[in-house]
């Protein structure tokens, strides 16, 4: 009986480790990818070619340096095919001195141009309802007006994006 005992006991065991062991690789894959953007990040700083800011990268390509919250982890911006993508440590919105918010998903992409982010995937703005944006663009290359593309073309001042904003957590996208 002492044996039989020691047997299911065994296999129980076994069970619930693996169960476990499941659960910790599962929890892991889900995680790898943002800590490989993370450490791809950090590499790049430390082989001493500082990135400029994403303010910075914004303004080169005229466009409001404010279109994005301060908290960012990091971005990466590949030229040869004008990709760019920001991550942030969480779900989060930003309202603006025009009244309007726009709402962050942890990870952006667009494709970043002269006056222009195009395909934009992971934000939204508040017409009544949530609405993806998914393009942002310059009236004209010296324009006060922002040209917001969710559904229908709003136009917003420029001067409201001017500075990047502290944003605010949100439970979803």
């Amino acid at each position: 009986m002492e044996k039989a005992l020691t047997k299911v006991g065994s296999f129980w065991l076994s069970k619930k480790a693996k169960e476990e062991i499941s659960s910790i690789s599962e929890d892991l894959s889900r995680f790898s990818g943002a800590v490989e953007e993370k450490a791809k990040w950090i590499f790049e700083k430390l082989k001493g070619k500082p990135p400029k800011s994403l303010p910075d990268l914004l303004r080169e390509h005229n466009l409001p340096p404010g279109l994005f919250p301060r908290n960012i982890i990091c971005y990466e911006f590949d030229e040869s095919k004008s990709k760019l993508v920001v991550h942030l440590p969480s779900c989060c919105e930003v309202s603006f001195k025009d009244s309007s918010v726009l709402r962050y998903s942890t990870r952006i992409k667009a494709l970043l141009s002269r006056g222009k982010l195009a395909g934009i995937e992971g934000m939204k703005t508040r017409v009544l309802v949530w609405v993806k944006v998914s393009q942002i663009s310059l009236e004209s290359y010296k324009s006060d007006k922002v040209c917001f593309t969710a559904g229908v073309k709003k136009l917003r001042p420029r001067d409201a994006y001017e500075m990047p904003k502290d944003s605010v957590k949100v439970d979803e996208f």
